[in-house]
Formats: C-alpha cells, sequence, structure tokens
C-alpha cells in the first residue's frame, strides 16, 4: 500500500484497502478533535533548532548522578537506585512524562497514548520479575501461569479476535483461520513447530538463542546468520507461501518492531515467537498483562520510588568534564538550569542524544552510521458514550484485528473492567505504524496534514467494522502524533558496533534506553535502566 502522497482525494482513497470511499469524507464535520505530538514541538524547539545557541542557566545545582529521560529506561533507573538507598540523583522528566507509557483520561476511563501491555516475564527478564514482585503484580513462583498474577492485571477473556471475509465475521484468534490438512494449515503448523521447539533451545554458548533481554541472548554465529537476512527472504527461502501466515508475520512484526517483515531482521522476527517461553498457548490462557492506561500505571510506580529526585525538565546540553559532567536543562517556559554531577545515566533516544551530547562519538558511537530508523506511529483514542452495532456472536475483546490491514487494529480500554452490565463510556485506542513509507517522509507528512486526514489513517480499521455506525456513540478524537515512536531491528541490527560500544559504557556517561536493544518494549527499556543503575549501586 503506498502511503507516499496523502494529501487530495485520490491519493486518501488509495489508502483504504476494501473501501470504495476516504473515509474522512464520512467523519463528521462537528467532530471534536484533538492533536499531541509527545513533546516533537519542544524537542525541536528547545534542542534540535536551538543547539547552537545555547542559553545562558539561570540556576545551577549539584547532585552525584543525574538522569536524562524520564521514559521506561529512567524510571527504572531512579526505581532501583532509591530501592538501594540512593537519594543523591535528580531525574530530568523530559518534555513527555513517562514517554511511550504516556496515558490520558476521559470521563472516568484511562487510556494508552503509546504501549498498552506486558508478557508475562521471561525467566532470564529478572529484572522484570523483581519490578512486578515490588508492586505486588507477580505473586505466586510459576511465570508462565496467571494464578501467579494478579487477576486485576491479567487481560480478561475475551482477549483477541480477527476480522475477515471481507467484513462477514469476527475470528476468535489472530492467525487466519484455515482447514485442517490443507497447504496453509500445513505451513502454520510447520512454523509453529520450529518456533515452539526453539523456545528455550541454547546455543554453542550455553546462552538462549533468543532471549529477552536481547543482551542475554546467545552469539552462536550460525544462528546470528539470521541477522544478515529479513524475515521475508528467509520466509521465502524456507518456503513459506502461505498468504494467511505471511500477513500474520508482518502484522507481528509491524505490532513489536514498527517496520513489517520485509525490512525487519530475520533474527528478530524469528525472536519475536521464539523468546516467550511462557506463553502457555497450550493452555488457552492469556500471558499478558495490562491497564486501562496501557502501561501507564506501571509507569507510575515506578516513577513513585524517585518522585522528590525527579524534576520537570529537559535535558538540552551535555558535556563531559574533567570532574564530572554538566548538563544544561529547560523547563517548558525556556527557564535553564545547570546541573553539574558525578556521572550521567542518558535514558533518551539515540536520535536525541546525538543533539544534546556532542561527546557521543567518543564512546564509540557514530552519529551518521549507528542510529537504527525510527518509525512514526498514529495513537488515535476515540472517546465513546456507549458502544457502536457488532456483527456476529465473537463478542468485542480487548484487541481487535482486521485482516489485511496495514493499521494494527484497536484495543478497548474498559476490557478490564469487571461489571455486570457495560460501562457508559469507553475509548477504543487505534494503533497505526508508519512502516510503508520513509521515516523522514512519515513524519513530515505528519507535521503538515490535516485532523482529517490523520483520521483517515488513523481511524481506518474502525471504519471498516462499524462503518457510519461509529459516529452514533463518538464524543471526540485525540490523535497522538508519536514520529519517533520506536527503533527498528532492520536487517544487521545485531552487528551495529556503535549500540555495542554503548551497552558497555562505565564511564562518567552510562547509556540506558530501549534503543541499544534495537526496538521497542518496556522489558529492553526498563534492563538498560537497571543495568546502569546497578554500575553506581
Amino acid at each position: 500500500m503506498n502511503r507516499r502522497h496523502f494529501l487530495g482525494y485520490a491519493a486518501a482513497s488509495s489508502l483504504m484497502a476494501g473501501c470504495r470511499w476516504p473515509s474522512w469524507s464520512v467523519i463528521p464535520p462537528w467532530l471534536p478533535i484533538k492533536i499531541l505530538d509527545g513533546g516533537m514541538r519542544q524537542g525541536h524547539q528547545f534542542v534540535r533548532d536551538q543547539a547552537q545557541h545555547m542559553p545562558s542557566p539561570s540556576s545551577e545545582r549539584n547532585v552525584d548522578t543525574v538522569i536524562l529521560g524520564g521514559g521506561i529506561a529512567g524510571l527504572t533507573a531512579g526505581w532501583r537506585l532509591a530501592q538501594a538507598g540512593f537519594k543523591d540523583f535528580a531525574l530530568l522528566n523530559g518534555f513527555e512524562q513517562y514517554g511511550n507509557a504516556s496515558a490520558g483520561q476521559w470521563q472516568d476511563v484511562s487510556y494508552p497514548r503509546g504501549a498498552h501491555y506486558l508478557p508475562f516475564p521471561t525467566p532470564e527478564s529478572v529484572h522484570v520479575q523483581e519490578i512486578l514482585r515490588d508492586f505486588g503484580i507477580l505473586q505466586g513462583q510459576n511465570l508462565g501461569d496467571i494464578n501467579s498474577y494478579d487477576e486485576r492485571c491479567v487481560v480478561h477473556s475475551p482477549d483477541e479476535r480477527l476480522w475477515l471475509g471481507g467484513g462477514q465475521y469476527w475470528h476468535d484468534t489472530l492467525m487466519p483461520p484455515a482447514a485442517k490438512d490443507s497447504a496453509d494449515w500445513v505451513q502454520q503448523q510447520r512454523f509453529l513447530k520450529l518456533v515452539n521447539g526453539l523456545k528455550g533451545k541454547r546455543g554453542l554458548d550455553g546462552k538462549v538463542l533468543f532471549a529477552i533481554p536481547i543482551a542475554l541472548s546467545s552469539q552462536d554465529a550460525e544462528w546470528r546468520k539470521l541477522d544478515t537476512l529479513t524475515f521475508d527472504q528467509w520466509l521465502d527461502r524456507e518456503g513459506y507461501t502461505s498468504e494467511g501466515l505471511r500477513w500474520y508475520l508482518d502484522y507481528s512484526c509491524r505490532d513489536d518492531y514498527g517496520f513489517g517483515s520485509d525490512k525487519v531482521s530475520a533474527w528478530a522476527g524469528i525472536h519475536y515467537f521464539a523468546s516467550r517461553i511462557h506463553d502457555s498457548e497450550k493452555d488457552h490462557q492469556t500471558s499478558l498483562l495490562t491497564w486501562g492506561g496501557g502501561l501507564n500505571p506501571l509507569a507510575q510506580q515506578l516513577s513513585q520510588a524517585s518522585r522528590p529526585q525527579q524534576l520537570m525538565q529537559a535535558a538540552i546540553h551535555l558535556v563531559e568534564t574533567r570532574d564530572g559532567v554538566q548538563v544544561w536543562s529547560t523547563d517548558m517556559a525556556g527557564k535553564v538550569t545547570l546541573i553539574k554531577a558525578k556521572r550521567a545515566i542518558c535514558a533518551m533516544p539515540l536520535h536525541v542524544l546525538k543533539h544534546v551530547f556532542p561527546q557521543l562519538k567518543d564512546y564509540g558511537f557514530d552519529v551518521t552510521q549507528d542510529i537504527l530508523p525510527h518509525v512514526p506511529w498514529l495513537v488515535s483514542n476515540v472517546w465513546l458514550n456507549g458502544f457502536p452495532r457488532e456483527v456476529g456472536d465473537v463478542p468485542l475483546s480487548w484487541e481487535n484485528i482486521v485482516y489485511g490491514s496495514k493499521s494494527l487494529g484497536y484495543v478497548v480500554a474498559t476490557q478490564q473492567w469487571i461489571r455486570v452490565a457495560r460501562p457508559p463510556h469507553s475509548v477504543f485506542t487505534a494503533y497505526h505504524s508508519m512502516a510503508d513509507q520513509a521515516p523522514e517522509a512519515a513524519r513530515a507528512w505528519m507535521q503538515r496534514a490535516s485532523p482529517y486526514e490523520l483520521l483517515d489513517v488513523g481511524l481506518q480499521d474502525l471504519i471498516k467494522v462499524y462503518g457510519t455506525d461509529l459516529w452514533s456513540c463518538v464524543a471526540g478524537v485525540e490523535v497522538m502524533l508519536r514520529g519517533h515512536a520506536m527503533s527498528a531491528p532492520v536487517k544487521g541490527y545485531l552487528s551495529q558496533k556503535g549500540l555495542l560500544a554503548l551497552r558497555d559504557a562505565d564511564q562518567k556517561v552510562m547509556f540506558a534506553h530501549s534503543d541499544l536493544s534495537g526496538y521497542s518494549i518496556f522489558e529492553e527499556a526498563s534492563w538498560w535502566g537497571w543495568q546502569a543503575a546497578g554500575k553506581l549501586i
């Protein structure tokens, strides 16, 4: 699907696979639309555009350690330091507190503006286990058993469904159905048998082949060769031709990595399926944790431990000195503070850090070659008075995906509410990864597109499912523009020397962000925050 041209009637209609008219032509003109950019405007203003004209600080502060960034990586670092009794640090929250784990509120409903679930932790994810135990979420010993978790946080049934047949019916799993013993069914079973057999398998170095965090994965050269191919190239080589299977695998890549199977590394594509060794599929039980606001409640709990050390400021310049580091930070009003510290933990995206820290190259990172592409996303939250009419006998689920779509479906914020009757209000959160054009072009379009053009892309799955019936319930829509939502593990990413160098850094400046893993999930972000804090402790 071509998304290089978005302006104009013909271009917009080309985006709507299966529709005969552009969706914005039926969006009510009275619809309230709110556009957010996740701090992108402030980032451009204070970091990118003013980099050559650094304002003079109006105040000064001295601490032992400064943490640059208030996303999951920075919050985990602050949480671990606070847990260890370390108090002499400052955490700069950035232009959007909690980053991709931020959330919104409409009526009495919290909803995600980014990440919306956390899988049960793997045995290697000891850091996640400790976080969940500290918060009372993980209560038992069996990591793959729903009875080991606070039942309020486990995704409730029905958890997923797939829109099929050109809009005729729902199927109750995300894998497209195939008749038993058909060619499609045989390929599906062959792929599932392969990845299930890889779960927990170890390489020649004794490490798990596909681990979370990926830093603990085996370095077995034979398996790492997968990173020299795209996932599509590997699937072609292995004879996977089933249309349904290939769509499902492409959807899975876009959902976790931003890019589809045509760009994602084959190693990453297989890692998606082979790394979750406690998915409990055989028991037909969920393996996910979620909250109405996505991962925001988890971020807030992490944040609480270091609340006294947090500053509602963003780092705009970092310099390493003979005695430590100096950080220029700004609040939203442009007031600049100079922070002097012995050490810094850089928990911000690398595409931002390259503007903030000119000495990054001294740590072995080449900003012209080592930054992975960041895929833009649209996160559209639809505020609902009541619920639109459903088709068929498969009920509304937590996750609702449209087969064949290039969008990523929608989740229901009130799915976790335990009530006899449906609540009077809800929020549907629709996700769209702009994977089919160059990230730079997608970001440029996001900045110039009209609200209706944004909705035309962001709400396409909801329009396909509900048509104009949707508007009978809609009270408004909020669109979050995430221009640099996540780094993508493209072919060759495992051997990026710059990323490997930053992972090992243990000097005056340390690095902690999911970018170091090559893709954006809670487990990876928190791992690097955990590691950086551990070096200090």
